[in-house]
């Protein structure tokens, strides 16, 4: 394939990060990162257009030394944060310490450990080394160190050292595939130049060598300081000035911003133009950065993607809210942020958030309270998007998607009534006589909970019946989930029955339709179908006893949950029927059993 024409330059540059590609526009910065997850997290951060800037920060020279500092410390920050998406370990001891006893945060110590370091190293690998190495070197060749010809020879010395500085750590795993994401980062920037729709396609056909690429500015860097330095050297020779090894690393350093300023300039000058002309000045970079950039696979381009359209949509509209990473966070320091956003919201109960971060983290609700271990970000994700929700008056279990019935998984959403701990005393009651040979019929089934565990608890043959199409779509699905074979009727109560069953086992509606307005706000969420028994809770139990003796065989037993207070007068309607009430575990009357002899 030919090479591609640029149609559509911009002023969108990048960085690879440890995963990621951060991208750069004219007033705004994007930073995408691949979780371990495989989930792409993106941190956003509105910066001053160059228009904002005062004037002198403007100026040719002193803008490119403002760019190199600022690139400097923000790429290091950006690295920082785009490690801090991962992180399974439990904090150190250390950094408890530190974070207890001084307030210090460890992670911004780091990066500023880690500016300090990056300097000395760059110093003693480009400005000390390549200067002692010419210093044992010029001996053997006779030549003097005030001669041009010395800071010639240790130009060359210094750019063999970066050249084998990048082939020495693009062995390292880490670096491979960061330069494989640097390759991804121009791709993408070469794509939207060309004029090409930004897909994984369309990225792949483009170059992973770029005008703007760091890569050449720091060969820029090189060969501009060899000149500058060349030139000062002259003028302390002319004058008759010697300078000392010390003073000419010092030096060297003093002039670095002069120097990133010059190259600065001619890279932006360089990346305007493709002409033949001054492609001896690109070259020598473009070389490198077949080094500094490896072909990336598909999801590395996606990444990149992904920030370069952010960057396009935040530049193209200013009201555009930046938004931070979502990072590994400890367990106990995550309990902490859920229990907040649900007392803010006048939830006191401090269960509601031990469940949220047991279950998004898949540990014990016990264990969560004293857990110091880092949980990772898509945890840490899941856990604040259940406690808003919950914040905001949707119950718990709907929250979560679904919960647990007598050991069994049961999916619940607004279509059902949560199944509670109490309905499960009614199918430990009925269970102690079903046998596989029963039929039972599970009445006003709702999520299909009783159903469920009746028929994997006994092997009976099991029919479920409900008025709501919506409660049934759930209940078919969590029968499926739990590979319980039943049959399901939509029924309004026996309706559309036939034949006739060993057991029933109902769960009804039964609170006053008068104290529904009185209920906790997330029960109000549930479906009043299921909640409403009418004026005195007791409606449906009164058609159940019109019709039920039709479809309970001879000696068949009947089991009815009820609320609290309720039991005897249901018990009043089966009067012509040997009748018994079980207490739950909290004593309260709750099953009616109803035998036909």
């Amino acid at each position: 394939m030919g090479k591609l024409k640029k149609t559509n330059r911009t002023s969108i540059g990048g960085q690879a990060v440890l995963e990621g590609v951060m991208m750069r526009g004219s007033t705004s910065m994007a930073t995408s990162v691949r979780d371990e997850d495989g989930n792409i997290r993106v941190e956003t951060e509105r910066i001053k257009s160059a228009k904002e800037k005062p004037l002198i920060l403007r100026l040719p020279i002193i803008r490119g030394v403002v760019n190199f500092v600022s690139s400097m410390t923000m790429g290091s920050k950006i690295l920082m944060r785009s490690a801090e998406v991962y992180g399974e370990q439990e904090p150190s001891k250390f950094e408890k310490w530190l974070s207890k006893t001084f307030k210090i945060d460890l992670m911004n110590v780091v990066m500023g450990l880690s500016l300090i370091l990056g300097l000395a190293l760059a110093i003693g690998l480009f400005m000390w080394l390549p200067q002692f190495l010419t210093g044992l070197l010029a001996p053997l060749i006779n030549i003097e160190k005030t001669s041009i010809w010395f800071n010639l020879i240790e130009g060359l010395v210094k750019m063999l050292v970066f050249v084998c500085y990048i082939l020495l750590t693009s062995l390292l795993k880490d670096i491979k595939r960061t330069f494989m994401y640097h390759g991804a980062e121009h791709k993408t920037i070469s794509c939207y130049e060309c004029g090409l729709e930004l897909t994984v396609e369309n990225v792949k056909k483009c170059s992973r060598i770029h005008d703007r690429c760091g890569t050449t500015f720091m060969f820029l860097v090189m060969f501009i300081s060899i000149i500058v330095f060349s030139l000062v050297n002259g003028i302390f020779q002319h004058y008759d000035i010697q300078v000392e090894k010390i003073w000419r690393v010092l030096l060297k350093i003093g002039l670095l911003p002069f120097v990133a300023g010059i190259s600065y300039e001619i890279l932006k000058l360089l990346s305007k133009t493709d002409s033949v002309l001054v492609l001896p000045i690109k070259w020598p970079g473009m070389l490198l950065q077949r080094i500094t950039t490896k072909e990336p696979d598909d999801g590395m381009i996606e990444v990149a993607i992904n920030s370069f359209k952010t960057v396009l949509e935040m530049d193209a509209d200013p009201t555009i809210e930046p938004q931070k990473f979502v990072t590994a966070m400890p367990c106990d320091k995550l309990l902490a942020e859920v229990e907040k956003t649900l007392k803010d919201a006048g939830i006191e109960d401090k269960s509601d958030s031990e469940w949220i971060v047991a279950i998004a983290s898949s540990k014990k609700r016990s264990e969560v309270v004293e857990l110091k271990k880092n949980l990772s970000p898509s945890i840490v994700e899941r856990a604040l998007d259940w406690a808003k929700k919950r914040a905001q008056g949707e119950p718990l279990w709907y929250v979560i998607g679904d919960t647990e019935f007598y050991g069994y998984k049961i999916k619940v959403d607004s279509r059902v009534l949560i199944p509670r701990p109490e309905t499960e005393e009614l199918v430990l009651n009925a269970k102690k006589q079903i046998t596989g040979e029963h039929r039972v019929l599970d009445m006003c089934t709702g999520s299909g909970a009783i159903a469920i565990a009746i028929k994997l608890e006994t092997g009976a043959t099991v029919d479920a019946a409900d008025i709501s199409e919506d409660a049934l779509e759930v209940a078919k699905e969590n029968a499926k989930l739990n590979g319980a074979d039943i049959n399901f009727i939509h029924s309004d109560l026996f309706e559309n029955i036939d034949g006739v069953y060993d057991f029933i086992l109902s769960n009804p509606p039964y609170i006053k339709t008068e104290d529904i307005k009185n209920l906790q706000p997330e029960v109000k969420r549930e479906p009043i179908l299921a909640l409403d028994g009418g004026s005195d809770g007791l409606a449906v139990y009164r058609l159940i006893a019109q019709h039920f003796d039709k479809y309970l065989a001879p000696n068949g037993t009947m089991y009815l949950e009820c609320g609290q207070g309720q039991a005897q007068d249901i018990c009043n309607l089966f009067a012509s029927y040997k009748t018994q009430i079980i207490n739950d575990l909290n004593g309260v009357d709750r099953i009616v059993v109803i035998q036909k002899q």
